[in-house]
């Protein structure tokens, strides 16, 4: 059996004042991003995944990255630049037609957006991989166990014979997640609707007939039962996408289609998609592979009780439906934010309490749409929804909410205020998270309460209980990295000002 396998380094403190050791499970774009961005901040991780490598197998088909979410991320992770050199701008073009052929609506990117740009799975997962020091990833490690030992230490155990001990578990080992049973039974449901992987190699030579009626970027086809036909253009040439059944969880069982009759399986699309144009009909029978795929949620909003040495992010912490592209986005701010707090507060349990909160309020904004658009798009539970998305609206709105994160990150921190009274000064701390939700924190140890942001303007109360014990009620103007305002107190006001505290 390999030996234990503990990382050290100059991470936030283990409760016994030791440098904490740090495991993340999965190594997929989020598992990768929090360890990379760990990397830039000097803090050791060791990354755990069942592949042999980066790129040992098909990591599927294209992703939509977002300006107010996957994009920042890669910001912190310094790999936007990289990103955007081979993103594919003109991919985000979108078409919607019915069953018959008809186009029902247009989407067409401007010149230089660059909202929701694409890029293949298996790229993004190498870019990543590529700039985090390969000695803190071990390939190969399938996880079989995840076991505590006591004040948030856990032990883990490898299908290879491997263990390891950390002081902080991060499951980012997607929407079957073995971490997550840490720190919640939630268990993922079946949304109603699975989907079958199909992909076409070498495309305008092979299949130009496919080509040319997808066009460029996505192609939504859906029929009045609700199936469905989404492809869309992928790098070197290649076609990806998915045939999407509103169907029985074991729908292939129950048609009697073995796992590698392909014969059966095409003939069983063609009945199924029955009455469907004839130009839509070869994605059915000409992919050159089918992975078949079961959509499933986890329950929303989902939260737990903090579990000391354990936590979650992405699909482990919030699997959702594909509609509006979240779960990928999603996993990347988390495993950016997650690995901030851990460089910023002094112990992992300070960096995990304030990184769970903010990221379930987040996840459940996103969660209960993306899962609605999911089921009606498909119309699970009632007739298929009409219309199409306002994409133009969706990339406004991604630029900005991206405008309103940035500000609020550069509110959120830790403030020296120095209080101004006839008595003389006094100065004190404030650590302030200011998110879409509102603002929390702490001024002097002391919680804060009623907070609330109006653009550079922060409000919130806070007990104080010197020089004598009150109540404060504070008005804060944010400028860049300082701050004045006003605290009323039942003896009057009193004027204020800070200056924000530059991050580790």
């Amino acid at each position: 059996m390999e030996s234990t396998d503990t990382t050290t380094g100059t991470s936030p403190q283990a409760p016994t004042g030791a440098p904490a050791s740090i495991a993340v499970v999965g190594a997929g774009p989020g598992g990768l991003l929090c360890a990379l961005v760990l990397q830039r901040h000097g803090i050791d991780c060791t990354v755990y995944d069942a592949d042999l490598s980066a790129d040992s197998r098909d990591a599927g088909g294209t992703l939509d990255l977002h300006t107010d979410t996957g994009q920042i991320a890669l910001a912190d992770a310094g790999l936007l630049d990289a990103f955007l050199a081979v993103a594919r701008v003109d991919d985000q073009a979108k078409r919607h037609m019915d069953q018959h052929g008809t186009v029902h609506g247009v989407f067409e990117p401007e010149p230089g957006d660059s909202a929701a740009p694409e890029i293949d799975r298996g790229q993004l997962r190498a870019l990543i991989a590529a700039h985090v020091d390969p000695a803190r990833v071990r390939w190969g490690h399938k996880l079989t166990g995840a076991d505590p030992l006591g004040a948030g230490r856990h032990r883990l155990t490898f299908a290879n014979g491997a263990t390891a001990e950390a002081d902080l578990v991060i499951g980012a080992d997607g929407v079957r997640s073995r971490v997550r049973r840490l720190v919640s039974p939630a268990t993922p449901e079946y949304s109603g609707v699975a989907f079958l992987d199909v992909r076409y190699d070498d495309a305008d030579r092979r299949h130009p007939a496919l080509a040319r009626l997808l066009g460029r970027g996505h192609l939504f086809a859906r029929g009045d039962d609700g199936n469905a036909i989404i492809v869309q253009r992928n790098s070197n040439g290649m076609i990806r996408g998915y045939v999407a059944l509103r169907t029985e969880a074991d729908w292939a069982a129950r048609a009697g289609i073995g796992e590698d009759d392909v014969a059966a399986l095409r003939a069983f699309l063609l009945e199924r998609f029955s009455g469907w144009s004839a130009e839509l009909l070869p994605f059915l029978t000409d992919s050159d592979g089918y992975v078949r795929r079961e959509i499933s949620f986890l329950p929303t909003p989902l939260t737990w009780p903090h579990t000391p040495g354990a936590t979650l992010l992405g699909d482990a912490a919030h699997a959702m439906g594909p509609f509006g592209g979240h779960g990928v986005n999603l996993a990347l701010l988390d495993a950016a934010e997650l690995a901030r707090a851990l460089a910023e507060e002094p112990t992992v349990e300070a960096a995990v309490r304030r990184y769970e909160p903010a990221m379930q309020s987040r996840a459940a904004a996103y969660a209960g749409p993306s899962n609605q658009a999911t089921r009606g798009f498909f119309g699970v539970g009632g007739a298929p929804d009409d219309g199409m998305p306002d994409h133009a609206a969706e990339h406004r709105r991604y630029r900005r909410n991206a405008a309103d994160y940035l500000r609020d990150r550069a509110v959120s921190g830790v403030w020296d205020v120095t209080f101004r009274s006839p008595d003389g000064a006094r100065t004190a701390e404030l650590a302030l998270t200011v998110a879409h939700d509102g603002v929390s924190g702490m001024l002097d140890g002391r919680p804060l309460a009623h907070g609330s942001r109006d653009g550079a303007e922060i409000r919130f109360t806070a007990e104080v209980s010197s020089p004598s014990p009150t109540t404060l009620t504070c008005v804060m103007t944010v400028d860049g990295d300082t701050a004045e305002g006003t605290a009323r107190h039942a003896l009057g006001s009193t004027a204020f000002t800070g200056t924000r505290r530059p991050a580790a």
